[in-house]
This record gives C-alpha cells, sequence and structure tokens, in this order.
C-alpha cells in the first residue's frame, strides 16, 4: 500500500468518526434534553462529553493533516476552489464547535451537580441546549458540504 492510499483511508475513517460521533451524540442529546429525566441528561452529557474528547478533537486534527498532506500529494494547491472551500467550511464548523463543547462542559456540571443535590436544573440549562442547537445544525450542514466537495472533487469550479 502506499502513502497516498494509506493516508486516504486514515482521511476517510477519521471523516467518518468526526461527522458520526457528531450526529450520534447530538440525536442522544437532542432527544434526552426533551425525556425531562434528569439522570438520563446526566449520563448521557458526561457521555457527549467523553466523546468529543476520545472521538471528536482527535479526528479534527487528523482531518486537516491528512486532507493537506493528501493535497501535497496528489500535486493539487490548497487555492484549488473545492479545496479551498472544504477547508473554510472545516474552520466555519470549528468555530461553532468550540462553543458546542464548551456548552456541553457547561451542561454536563449543571446535570451532574442537580443530581447531586437532587435539584431540577437551572433555567441556564435550558438556554444553552438551544445555544447547542444552533450552533450544531448549521456545524453539521457545513460537515455534509465538505463530505459533497470530497466526493464530487473534479468537477468543482468556482
Amino acid at each position: 500500500m502506499n502513502t497516498y492510499l494509506l493516508l486516504k483511508w486514515v482521511h476517510v475513517v477519521s471523516s467518518v468518526v468526526l461527522v458520526g460521533t457528531g450526529l450520534g451524540t447530538a440525536f442522544f442529546m437532542f432527544f434526552t434534553n426533551r425525556s425531562g429525566n434528569l439522570q438520563a441528561q446526566a449520563v448521557v452529557n458526561r457521555l457527549v462529553v467523553r466523546a468529543d474528547a476520545w472521538f471528536t478533537a482527535p479526528a479534527v486534527l487528523i482531518q486537516p493533516a491528512t486532507g493537506i498532506a493528501l493535497a501535497h500529494l496528489a500535486g493539487w494547491p490548497l487555492s484549488t476552489p473545492w479545496i479551498a472551500v472544504s477547508l473554510a467550511l472545516f474552520v466555519f464548523t470549528g468555530l461553532l464547535w468550540l462553543p458546542v463543547v464548551w456548552l456541553q462542559w457547561r451542561m454536563a456540571a449543571m446535570a451532574r451537580t442537580a443530581v447531586a443535590d437532587g435539584t431540577p436544573l437551572p433555567a441556564a440549562y435550558s438556554q444553552h441546549a438551544r445555544w447547542w442547537e444552533r450552533l450544531g445544525y448549521p456545524a453539521f450542514a457545513a460537515m455534509l458540504v465538505v463530505f459533497a466537495l470530497m466526493v464530487f472533487t473534479p468537477s468543482f469550479t468556482l
């Protein structure tokens, strides 16, 4: 196996981990937040934070490293339109993801405290959950566009 194919495999697998983890954790967080089950919210919040640390964060680092290396090996400048747009969307998604991570940490802490103290979630939890959703939708949409650009690379022009 040559270097290009190995990098391509790592790039594809890490993209699946990145988007798959995001979609999976968002699914569980979205529905658990609507359940009203405080114990479930505490567990899911804790696991979403953990999944981001274990899976999403490494994939966020691997994606640009392998993508830039692949472009270099293929002889495509980073100014190639589909690559430039992909990188811009990746940065855009990252700028949305960073506050989402902070929101998830805060929501996990609020849920953990509420369970420990036997109290309801504070009003701030719902506000955080709304922002978490508002930031998540455009981030996920941007990643779907990046997937499309990876698949339809030669035909994309500005």
